[in-house]
């Protein structure tokens, strides 16, 4: 009886430091860093969601005082449909061709609209139509957004990605089969970053 009362806190000493070792190599905190990482894609994905449910208004507006603009309107409606079309899941965050493959297609998208954008300036009409100032306004705040999410799950990656490239959580890495995730970037200078129109009517006398 005895040794059985002894042996009992040793194992319990034994199984709290095998505990403590698990965790130590990653086993609780990959994960967490996973998903971490997982919920800041969300993030990202849902502003650039709000950022084409934006664009048809702001199509329209522009549509109804810039016939000439045709070629720009079509361009901006077929760029959202790329765009639109293309999602990447938490699963496939470790695909760098399918990161890429987002990526360009907002970016294209950017352009475009950067594009439209500029075109407004030689329509008066269009340029202090308060439903487009409203639209422009809630544009720039949803890029500006965008910027914001894509920073946050850069971070969140880096994180992570350091958890499963670094000693002793690479050996919990190595065990649940976690690979580095990729982080995002623009495909084109600047494309993360809100279009600007100004409406400055001082400036326009």
């Amino acid at each position: 009886m005895m040794q059985s009362n002894r042996t009992t806190p040793m194992r319990a000493a034994v199984m709290a430091l095998l505990m403590l070792a698990l965790s130590a190599c990653g086993i609780n905190s990959i994960p967490t860093a996973e998903e971490a990482a997982k919920a800041r894609w969300a993030d990202v994905q849902a502003q650039y969601q709000r950022r084409a449910d934006l664009i048809p208004n702001l199509v329209a507006t522009v549509k109804g005082a810039a016939r000439a603009e045709q070629d720009t309107l079509t361009a901006v409606v077929e760029a959202r449909a790329r765009a639109t079309s293309i999602q990447v899941t938490p699963d496939q965050l470790g695909d760098a061709a399918k990161m890429a493959q987002f990526a360009a297609a907002q970016g294209a998208l950017s352009q475009s609209l950067g594009r439209l954008l500029a075109t407004v300036e030689a329509y008066p009409d269009i340029k202090f139509n308060q439903n487009f100032q409203d639209l422009q306004v809630q544009l720039e705040g949803t890029e500006n957004r965008i910027s914001t999410a894509i920073i946050k799950y850069n971070e969140a990656v880096q994180e992570y990605n350091t958890r499963v490239r670094t000693f002793p959580e690479m050996i919990g890495a190595a065990i649940r089969g976690a690979k580095p995730i990729t982080p995002y970037q623009a495909t084109s200078p600047n494309a993360d970053v809100a279009p600007k129109v100004d409406f400055d009517t001082d400036g326009a006398k």
